[in-house]
């Protein structure tokens, strides 16, 4: 059983990467079930921890801030993504006691799960890396010459965290906002590739997507739809300071 979350907190930013920290170790610890969790986000850069190594850093989290974008340290690998008010985040929490020997599995797993859900909502979503993409990587989703989705993974004792960003509409933002950030972290990419569902759906919304991941999921495996537990949330407010980028 899969606990089916889409609680949101859009007035606070960093606590979604503070709750998918906090579920992740709830799961690898036995605390908790596993669970999925997708749900609207507020204006994010969230950076991965190559940048965090990167000369140029303490450069682009000014530069996302200048845009009035919240910088976060997430909890997966890759590099600068965004999340605004038209991108969805999902993260997957599954318990595993070798977590590191299934690591193709899960990423073959849930970017084939996503496709089949855009391609259910009309739009033809193929999995693989873009040449120029930001934040490549090979079990991205893409729809023609646009990503539309990016995943990356966290492993902890027990357990795997697994989530990303599926841009609804507004890919010509996330191109604004990245490449600033992108010149401050010294990477080269092609700002054509940031696409979204939009251009290939018309009238598609967060809503109609989070509803088709839903029932993609539920065609391979027992759902049950929950709430976060307020334990979980006090954990996330605890976890959610240590996720916020430090100031330039």
């Amino acid at each position: 059983m899969i606990q089916f979350i889409t609680d949101a907190f859009v007035d606070e930013p960093a606590l979604d990467t503070g709750i998918s920290h906090a579920i992740v170790r709830a799961v690898g610890d036995g605390r908790l079930g596993e669970t999925f969790r997708i749900h609207r986000t507020a204006r994010i850069v969230a950076f991965g921890r190559h940048d965090r190594v990167s000369p140029g850093y303490r450069e682009a989290v000014a530069a996302a801030r200048d845009q009035g974008y919240l910088p976060v340290e997430r909890l997966a690998g890759g590099r600068a993504a965004v999340f605004h008010e038209d991108t969805l985040a999902f993260s997957w929490a599954i318990p595993s006691t070798e977590p590191r020997a299934e690591i193709r599995e899960r990423f073959v797993g849930v970017s084939e799960l996503l496709a089949e859900a855009f391609r259910d909502l009309g739009a033809p979503a193929a999995v693989g890396e873009l040449e120029g993409e930001y934040c490549p990587g090979a079990y991205s989703v893409h729809v023609g010459s646009g990503k539309v989705m990016g995943v990356g993974q966290r492993l902890v004792r027990g357990a795997a965290h697994v989530g990303g960003v599926i841009v609804v509409d507004g890919g010509r933002r996330i191109a604004d906002v990245l490449t600033p950030v992108y010149r401050r972290l010294g990477l080269e990419w092609d700002p054509r590739t940031a696409g979204d569902l939009a251009d290939h759906i018309p009238g598609i919304t967060l809503d109609g997507v989070a509803h088709a991941v839903h029932e993609r999921l539920a065609d391979r495996h027992r759902l049950e739809d929950a709430v976060l537990a307020p334990w979980i949330l006090d954990e996330g407010r605890v976890l959610a300071t240590a996720h916020v980028a430090p100031a330039a």
